[in-house]
């Protein structure tokens, strides 16, 4: 929520044109990580994340806080646009079931990282995190609060479906510590909640804001998701007036990717009601127009935010951070990840469960860390990783400093890279000095593909189809 004392206001966005959007209507990675998930390899095993694991535990890591993610794969109904790893199922014991290996994996967990370690950030995932009962997020929350030290003034998020919480549940998640809120959206029209399979009244969600408001959380986002079947301009500039009356602190703003090939549930989405390309750059384009002129700051890959919330004033004051789960306030830490196909980083690893929960549960029943791939990174890839999230981040690349922190000459290591530039720089999205690389205002739309440039893989590797679309 807004403080007392509202900060200066922000200068709004510049709204690209519909034409410059189009010219970058193209696939690439969205840069929750450097290197990319789909450069993790089998040869990264379990031995390897418990050696990095115990290295953190060596001298200094009670200074070094913790991110915790904890993914809780269910659901009670299927969402035809869904390409998260989820289990749907009606049967509630089985959340049951999984609370106990969540229980054995965090054992193993801190037994190679001592028990204590400080956590800053908390965020539980899905699937649907409230398709736990309360006893069952007590029951959570108490194993974690005796695994770890859950920092009183860190940040405790949880997403959230709206047809799955009352205001009495919101009392129960406020006593549990939680602090921000991630409300399931997508689009308030009962024309396209009907075509994906999901139909939640807006007063539903207009209730359930006031109840949180009153309660007292730090802030409240709404996802959103544009291209959508039975999805158009006007439908969604109808979705975008309601969202603007919401008020959410902070507003996630994503294009759907219709993979059916790739998600089973998205094969029941008829492929002809789907907005045409022309129609998505046209909806993105008016809810940029829209978000800005309601006042929200464009912080930065499809995420916007009030002036006067924290993720604001961290891209205001440079300190935003990048981590699997999108933009973060905290600063940049190692990334715990419990459960089912939960992805983390610690040291200069990454990392990631098994995807089913077949195989999470026979690793764990062989006392063994459910692991089975990640990647250690080479120095050209802690280097990279260094260049791409300062651009993502901070909008800024200063040469010195990489070059003092990474040991190299910025300018001749990167020189293929600069002159790549060229034609961004001539498009108004970037500036170049003998000491810097900034992003311009309009460039921070399109920030996924100034760091494409940096990303080594990519150049190696033209098939970017397996990648979202950057508009």
């Amino acid at each position: 929520m807004l403080p007392a004392t509202a900060p200066a206001p922000t200068p709004p966005s510049p709204v690209p044109a519909p034409s410059v959007l189009r010219r970058f209507d193209c696939t690439g990675p969205r840069y929750t990580s450097y290197p990319t998930a789909d450069r993790f390899v089998d040869a990264f095993t379990a031995d390897d994340y418990a050696q990095a694991l115990e290295q953190r535990s060596g001298a200094g890591a009670s200074a070094r806080a913790l991110s915790l993610y904890v993914h809780i794969p269910f659901c009670d109904s299927l969402c035809y646009y869904c390409a998260c790893n989820k289990i749907v199922t009606r049967h509630k014991s089985r959340a049951d079931e999984y609370l106990g290996y969540l229980t054995r994996e965090v054992s193993l967990q801190v037994a190679r990282l001592g028990r204590g370690a400080v956590v800053r950030q908390l965020h539980l995932g899905g699937g649907t995190p409230t398709f736990l009962d309360d006893d069952g997020l007590r029951a959570l929350m108490s194993m974690l609060r005796e695994s770890f030290a859950l920092s009183p003034d860190g940040e405790h998020s949880i997403e959230i479906d709206p047809r799955t919480v009352d205001r009495e549940r919101l009392v129960t998640l406020a006593g549990l510590g939680f602090n921000r809120l991630s409300f399931g959206v997508q689009d308030f029209d009962p024309d396209v909640q009907k075509a994906v399979h999901r139909v939640q009244p807006a007063a539903q969600v207009f209730d359930l804001m006031a109840s949180a408001r009153g309660l007292g959380f730090d802030s409240v986002n709404v996802d959103l998701i544009y291209g959508l079947p039975r999805q158009s301009a006007a439908s969604f500039d109808r979705t975008l007036e309601q969202v603007c009356a919401l008020r959410p602190d902070r507003i996630a703003l994503y294009a759907y990717a219709h993979l059916p090939e790739r998600f089973k549930a998205q094969r029941r989405i008829a492929t002809e009601t789907l907005p045409d390309a022309a129609a998505k750059v046209e909806m993105l384009s008016r809810s940029i127009a829209a978000l800005t002129a309601a006042g929200y700051v464009y912080i930065g890959m499809d995420h916007f935010a009030l002036p006067g919330d924290a993720l604001a004033v961290a891209r205001r004051q440079g300190r935003l951070h990048r981590n699997f789960q999108g933009y973060s306030t905290q600063p940049d830490c190692d990334l715990v990840a419990l459960g089912v196909s939960a992805i983390g980083r610690v040291g200069a690893t990454y990392s990631q469960n098994a995807k089913t929960l077949e195989e999470y549960y026979d690793l764990l029943d062989q006392g063994r860390l459910p692991v089975v791939r990640g990647l250690a990174l080479t120095r050209d890839d802690v280097l990279r990783r260094a260049v791409i999230m300062a651009i993502m981040c901070q909008g800024q690349v200063d040469f010195e400093t990489i070059g003092a922190a990474h040991l190299v000459d910025f300018r001749q290591s990167f020189s293929s890279e600069l002159e790549a530039l060229a034609p961004l720089r001539a498009q108004g999205l970037v500036e170049l000095s003998e000491r810097q690389l900034e992003v311009t205002p309009l460039g921070w739309f399109f920030v996924r593909a100034i760091a494409m440039v940096f990303d080594r893989y990519l150049q190696a590797d033209r098939n970017r189809a397996r990648f979202s679309r950057i508009v």
